[in-house]
């Protein structure tokens, strides 16, 4: 049994995984939250609120805490730079002995400036090792949820299936030109939040390179299987990574990218930013992620991407 503390536990993302960690019936975890507790309680659960703006407080709050994760996912990149500084500094100043920051992605980040926090993350963490090792840290990466591909159909408690650029329901897909051979690892929330509870019972040191790998496609067979799962050939429009980089490109359809994230205000401006982010980002192999934790957990079998999607579409028209 070890204690956890929940950075951003209020997020869709991190009531996945507290779920699967609470199942466990083993670990005491402390969900740190802007908001005022829930008044129902769960066993092993406890609240902390906080604004995230002083160090000590957070020291406080992770007095004898085996292990932080943190899924702070800010709007606002530069409070979301500080937010995350001070809870690293907080789990150093604690003794905390393992520490994931906000990832929850895929390895690479070009090209999405809403993940400029993250990359702050990785090069703030590095240089506190980069000497000797301060605090064992791991970046979890499960690529892009194959969850996303099921929308409007929601199959995980918590991760809503939002509209992206590959869109099943209708049979239509926005592309990158040329990116037939790119590469995207697809991996389900409920496989995330499994591999995360076994992770923090994991012996052994915590690799930086968390990747998870459910499926690794290529686009080519992203179309392939869309295709073969919908039973009819997808509109697939493609445009240049000129017109996408200078917002010239106009698409036939957007999706709706209603991420808890985003401001419900902004979401109509930032579609087409994020969806265009997301292409330029697809080229670049951004969302495909090593299999570092499918080796470290050999027993664990993984859903594939086909056999998830299949029992999604299974029967609609």
């Amino acid at each position: 049994m070890v204690r956890i503390a929940i950075a951003g536990g209020a997020g869709n993302v991190a009531s996945e995984i507290i779920d699967a960690l609470v199942a466990t019936k083993k670990h005491e975890i402390v969900i740190l939250t802007r908001r005022d507790p829930p008044s129902t309680a769960t066993s092993g659960v406890t609240y902390a609120k906080t604004s995230y703006e002083g160090v000590n407080e957070l020291a406080d709050i992770f007095k004898n805490v085996h292990t932080v994760l943190s899924f702070l996912a800010p709007f606002d990149q530069e409070k979301g730079i500080e937010a995350q500084k001070k809870v690293i500094d907080a789990s150093v100043q604690a003794g905390v002995k393992r520490f994931a920051p906000s990832e929850w992605i895929g390895a690479g980040i070009d090209h999405m400036s809403w993940y400029t926090f993250k990359g702050a993350a990785r090069t703030y963490l590095a240089e506190l090792n980069a000497s000797s090792k301060v605090l064992e840290y791991c970046l979890f990466q499960p690529g892009f949820f194959t969850d996303y591909l099921s929308s409007p159909y929601r199959l995980a408690k918590h991760v809503k299936a939002i509209e992206t650029p590959w869109d099943f329901e209708r049979r239509r897909m926005l592309l990158p030109e040329g990116a037939d051979d790119a590469v995207m690892v697809f991996t389900t929330v409920q496989d995330l939040a499994n591999v995360v509870a076994r992770a923090v019972e994991y012996e052994g040191v915590w690799p930086v390179d968390g990747g998870i790998t459910g499926s690794r496609l290529t686009v080519k067979q992203l179309v392939a299987l869309g295709e073969k799962l919908r039973g009819r050939t997808f509109d697939v429009s493609t445009f240049s990574a000129e017109s996408l980089e200078a917002g010239t490109w106009e698409p036939k359809w957007l999706p709706r990218i209603d991420h808890p994230s985003l401001p419900i205000e902004q979401i109509e401006a930032m579609s087409k930013v994020i969806t265009a982010g997301l292409l330029l980002a697809l080229k670049a192999n951004a969302f495909d992620v090593s299999d570092g934790w499918n080796k470290l957990l050999p027993d664990y079998k993984f859903e594939d991407a086909e056999t998830f999607l299949a029992e999604v579409w299974k029967g609609k028209s």
